[in-house]
């Protein structure tokens, strides 16, 4: 049986901490996990990390595929950015574009992740045009969830992925942003170029894509790709 090594975001986390000991029941294999922020990733297989599979954004497995650390991509899920206030506080109107700019504006401190949902928002206020006015009050957080210092009260108001806020406690969700402003990321496996379990790392990836797994996926937030 075989060791599958897996290097993964935080952003298919719930989902995959309940779908891995399935699959380990099922076929016998085992899966080694290491977590590692997306920025990270990159360098890590760069300075010679080996893996058999990563698990990421989409668009950052392109480039890993161009720099040749990864041989194949498969798309496992699908999120949307959310907004999250802490629980209990009142929750400001994020209905259309426009109400998030308003919103945004007059929230005393803002926080969102170095993932793919905080690389949108930053471009997202820019388009907007207050990316200078809300400066100050903005915070990125690498290594925990963007909801996390929202729970604490050290932010009024977090963005990330929706599957990533979900699981975070005293948190109220406030919803997706609305469908003008809204940024669909897929999370995709992506076969390391020197993975030495190639065979039993593809079975992992048709375990998280088959129709069984589905409901889960939905369950934690995200929708299959």
């Amino acid at each position: 049986m075989a060791e599958i090594k897996v290097m993964l975001s935080a952003a298919f986390k719930e989902a995959y901490l309940e779908l891995v000991p399935e699959f380990e029941r099922a076929t016998g294999h085992r899966v080694a996990t290491t977590w590692a922020p997306s920025v990270q990733m990159m360098k890590r297989l760069k300075d010679g990390e080996k893996v058999d599979l990563v698990i990421l954004s989409a668009a950052a497995l392109e480039d890993m595929m161009k720099a040749d650390l990864v041989s194949e991509r498969h798309d496992i899920a699908k999120c949307g950015v959310a907004m999250a206030v802490r629980a209990g506080a009142p929750k400001p109107d994020i209905s259309s574009g426009e109400a998030l700019k308003r919103t945004v504006l007059a929230a005393k401190s803002i926080v969102y992740s170095t993932g793919p949902s905080g690389i949108y928002l930053i471009g997202l206020f820019q388009r907007m045009g207050i990316a200078d006015q809300i400066k100050g009050k903005v915070k990125q957080v690498q290594g925990e969830p963007a909801g996390a210092p929202v729970a604490r009260g050290e932010a009024e108001i977090g963005f990330q992925q929706m599957c990533e806020l979900m699981p975070v406690p005293g948190i109220d969700i406030v919803g997706p942003l609305s469908p003008d402003v809204q940024e669909i990321t897929t999370f995709s496996a992506g076969l390391h170029s020197a993975a030495k379990e190639p065979a039993a790392a593809r079975a992992l990836v048709k375990s998280f894509q088959a129709p069984a797994a589905h409901p889960l996926i939905k369950k934690k937030g995200m929708e299959p790709a």
